[in-house]
């Protein structure tokens, strides 16, 4: 085992997304960064190198390679671009409701087209009277035949105007059990995408509003059962939200240590470069401190999540660690640039700009520590990695046989690896799912 519980080819697919990052996105956020706007032509090229399914079984299409390799992926994005880590993160994010509440035929409708990137999900929960406040929302859906009237209001909605296919919670009856969830597809009629607004950071992404005036649903696209939308709502955000922020946190992290130690070797003082100052030297090392332990959290929870074993707390805990130590270490990083700092020649204001955006979704801060401060008490509730861990385990089946994984990152994409077919002609059913399409994806095959 590598360290922070990667193996070889977690860190061959590490290596293929910081290459592609640095080709593909660095040479967009210059443009990025002055248009503010929507970056879909990237958003598109990023989804079709398969990296959305990242936990989807390799039945549906996907990579099949668990929560540990979501993580890496998000955090070398965020890397580069923390703009483009959080646009996969939502979507990874909008994966969650499927697999874990989806019927067979959602599945096999949905993930392959996800898996492949020519799909792209979100989830809308937020609404703009309740917050976070869940059970506060008022947007409802109302039986009417075969299909659901939609009406109300989404706000905050991860890549709003990227998004393909929407996976909507809203009021179907009363109380907390008076909420479902629905997939809703963009070009359905009533809905509708409102204008993007500017915003402190993350430029190149988009979390906007979503309008639903009288769109009709098809019952079909109910997903598990009516007053199954609080657990949708939550299990998404703990078990994907949380640490999908962490990972766009831990790549910011990275950055600023990045950035900030050249420029310090880089910029002369007294003739000695700045970084031979023992103050300096000081800062660098409490950033440095800070991103060993968050890197440390952030990783030690996923793992655990691939194992199928609870981790709920730990999960709140890395989300915590990791964004208050980013914004921590971003200040410190625009301590020791100073007045250079200021200047957006420099990308260390961007990343303080784009941590501050890490802080609210899936609880901010101070909801982590009550969370935590519940189950210092023995009052936590949910659990929900331990309620869903059998669609959260990553079986042995699911991992690329071992002569999948080079030596090196490869050139050219590995043929794929033969199919186990019964004698009935079928392949194996996945437990719990029906099988999708056959075809298996290496990790490390390159989209055709």
């Amino acid at each position: 085992m590598h360290r922070y519980f990667t193996d070889q080819r977690h860190e061959a697919l590490r290596h293929r997304v910081r290459d592609f990052a640095e080709s593909e996105v660095r040479p967009r956020i210059a443009e990025m960064e002055a248009n503010r706007s929507v970056c879909h032509d990237l958003s598109r090229l990023i989804a079709r190198q398969g990296w959305i399914g990242a936990t989807v079984h390799r039945a549906y299409g996907g990579m099949g390679a668990g929560h540990v390799a979501k993580t890496l992926i998000i955090e070398e994005l965020s890397r580069v671009s923390a703009a483009m880590g959080a646009m996969v993160q939502a979507s990874q994010l909008g994966v969650a409701k499927i697999v874990h509440f989806g019927s067979e035929e959602q599945k096999k409708t949905w993930l392959p087209a996800i898996a492949s990137g020519d799909c792209l999900p979100t989830i809308a929960v937020t609404e703009p009277e309740s917050g976070g406040h869940v059970l506060g929302m008022s947007s409802t859906a109302v039986r009417d035949g075969d299909d659901y009237v939609l009406n109300g209001r989404k706000i905050y909605v991860g890549n709003s105007h990227v998004g393909d296919l929407h996976g909507v919670v809203v009021r179907t009856g009363e109380g907390s059990k008076g909420l479902s969830a629905f997939l809703v597809e963009s070009d359905t009629p009533g809905f509708r995408v409102g204008e993007q607004q500017p915003a402190m950071g993350l430029h190149g992404f988009s979390f906007g509003e979503l309008f639903f005036d009288n769109c009709r649903v098809p019952a079909a696209n109910l997903l598990g059962r009516e007053g199954d939308g609080l657990s949708v709502a939550y299990s998404s955000s703990v078990l994907y939200g949380r640490p999908n922020l962490t990972a766009v946190s831990l790549g910011i992290h990275q950055a600023v240590l990045d950035e900030t130690t050249r420029f310090c070797t880089e910029r002369q003082r007294y003739g000695k470069p700045l970084a031979d100052l023992g103050n300096i030297k000081l800062k660098l090392g409490r950033i440095q401190s800070r991103l060993l332990l968050a890197r440390l959290s952030a990783y030690h929870a996923v793992h655990l999540l691939d194992h199928g074993l609870p981790c709920d707390a730990e999960l709140m805990n890395a989300k915590l660690v990791n964004v208050e130590s980013a914004l921590e270490s971003a200040r410190d990083a625009m301590d020791i640039h100073a007045a250079c700092g200021l200047f957006t020649d420099r990308p260390v204001e961007r990343f303080l700009r784009d941590a501050h955006h890490i802080f609210a979704p899936a609880g901010t801060s101070d909801i982590q520590l009550l969370r935590l401060g519940e189950l210092a008490l023995g009052r936590a509730q949910g659990d929900w990695s331990s309620r869903l861990a059998d669609l959260l385990r990553l079986e042995p089946s699911e991992w690329p046989e071992e002569d999948e994984v080079p030596d090196e990152v490869p050139d050219m994409a590995p043929a794929d690896p033969p199919v186990t077919v019964r004698t009935d002609g079928t392949t194996p059913t996945v437990p719990g799912q029906r099988t999708g399409p056959a075809h298996r994806h290496s990790w490390f095959a390159r989209p055709r």
